[in-house]
């Protein structure tokens, strides 16, 4: 059963009960500095240590990966011990920390996704970050500003770019010399629609092999066709959260999807794309990048990635995570919190990050650190991210900032693509119900941001 968000009033008269009322109060960008390999000060006595819990929602291999870079800030410095928590998915996450305010059991550090993040901000959860980036010497200049302008409200931030990803589009390199096709990702839809046919296998009138696959809602089917809208010159919202969901390119977008699994049948819709793409039942999909290490080192077959495919113009959207810091902890708690953010944030944490992972290095200078050079020289797919990201764009506020917004859309284009139900019906309902969800952020922004 889902659970229920507060309210930013419920959730700020819970807090004030629990002894730290959200301070929503702005405060100045801070000058670069040079950041610290090790973490400044934070105690009051030697010898004694701050000890900090971490919820995150990374597993497998990202959790390794993860639980490394903790264990390498640990051993930095004697003064901070990071106790790492996974909490499940970016919604279990998110979930279970609503449920830690209610009950006064939050952690100091907490990974937000790309749609959850806001939410606690609006309820005053999370704390402003730019006075303890200067304390600990975070330089926000050198993060790549498409990622960290997301996490950023009336000039302060609040969500610092952590495991920050891009959809790419993912190709199976055999099945494409199967088929005879060259070996790079579909210039645009067009081309695509062409190649589709070859790429089929059919057992009489049972499709074995697909040519593509889309997620389900559950798994962020609105994230990837959100780049989809702007390529057909669409777009969920405006920046006001007016809803465009019924405008004629938002509905050509979503025609084309529906065609893609109806009436050009080339198409399947599953909610492990991963496991599909990898057993050879679809020739390729859309998905993040933070998955390609464990993409690449499983699959059977050479893994071929590119930019994603265009129509009118070029649209892929940013995702991922950050990290944040609650607003209700003691101050000595929340500076040392933001060192770990510094630490596993900076340049040379980065870059461990994006080699381990897939997921983008956050930070302009990782890039040009010789082993990144080196690394991408070596693994070319690792770079198109970081290639494709001066064309992308952060995501429609009905996605991101609406509450449940993923998942109304989501549930519309299941409605489209898996029931082949009318675009223009469904995102017309969808229109209405992003509306009625808009209006108490609406209400709640104008309280806080004026």
């Amino acid at each position: 059963m889902s659970q229920r968000f507060m309210t930013r009033r419920e959730m700020l008269k819970l807090m004030t009960v629990g002894g730290g009322a959200a301070v929503l109060a702005a405060c100045g960008t801070a000058p670069a500095a040079q950041e610290p390999t090790s973490a400044p000060a934070v105690v009051s006595e030697t010898g004694s240590t701050v000890n900090l819990t971490y919820w995150g929602s990374y597993s497998g291999g990202l959790g390794e990966a993860e639980t490394a870079l903790v264990e390498k800030f640990n051993g930095s410095q004697d003064e901070i011990v990071v106790e790492y928590q996974f909490q499940g998915s970016y919604e279990d996450t998110a979930q279970k920390f609503t449920a830690g305010l209610q009950a006064d059991t939050i952690p100091e550090v907490v990974l937000l996704s790309d749609v959850w993040w806001f939410t606690f901000y609006v309820a005053g959860a999370i704390s402003p970050l730019d006075d303890l980036a200067a304390q600990t010497g975070l330089d926000l200049t050198d993060f790549e500003p498409v990622l960290l302008n997301e996490g950023n409200r009336q000039g302060v931030n609040y969500w610092i770019p952590f495991g920050r990803s891009t959809p790419l589009f993912y190709y199976n390199k055999d099945i494409w010399a199967e088929a005879g096709l060259e070996d790079r990702a579909p210039a645009n839809w067009a081309e695509f629609i062409e190649w589709a046919p070859q790429l089929v296998q059919k057992e009489g009138d049972t499709m074995t092999r697909a040519a593509f696959v889309h997620p389900n809602s559950a798994s962020y089917i609105a994230w990837l066709f959100q780049g989809v809208t702007w390529q057909f010159g669409g777009q969920y919202s405006l920046d006001d959260f007016t809803m465009t969901m019924t405008d004629e390119n938002t509905l050509r977008g979503a025609q084309f999807y529906q065609d893609t699994a109806n009436s050009l049948g080339w198409a399947l819709l599953a909610s492990d794309i991963s496991q599909e793409f990898l057993g050879g039942t679809a020739a390729s999909m859309m998905a993040s990048t933070g998955g390609l290490r464990s993409i690449s080192e499983t699959a059977s077959f050479e893994v071929g990635v590119g930019f994603l495919p265009e129509e009118t113009y070029f649209g892929c959207p940013t995702g991922g995570a950050g990290l944040a810091i609650p607003s209700s902890i003691p101050d000595e708690k929340k500076l040392a919190a933001m060192q770990y953010i510094t630490y596993v944030t900076n340049p040379e944490n980065a870059g461990f990050w994006a080699r381990e992972t897939g997921y983008m290095p956050t930070r302009i200078s990782a890039k040009q650190l010789p082993e990144m050079v080196q690394f991408f020289e070596e693994n070319p797919n690792f770079k198109t991210a970081v290639d494709q990201l001066p064309k992308t764009r952060a995501q429609d506020a009905a996605r991101v900032y609406v509450r449940n917004g993923d998942q109304i859309i989501g549930k519309g284009l299941e409605r489209i693509v898996v029931n082949n139900e009318a675009p223009a019906t469904v995102f017309a309902e969808i229109n209405d119900e992003l509306t009625k969800a808009a209006e108490p952020i609406l209400e709640d922004l104008k309280a806080i941001e004026g």
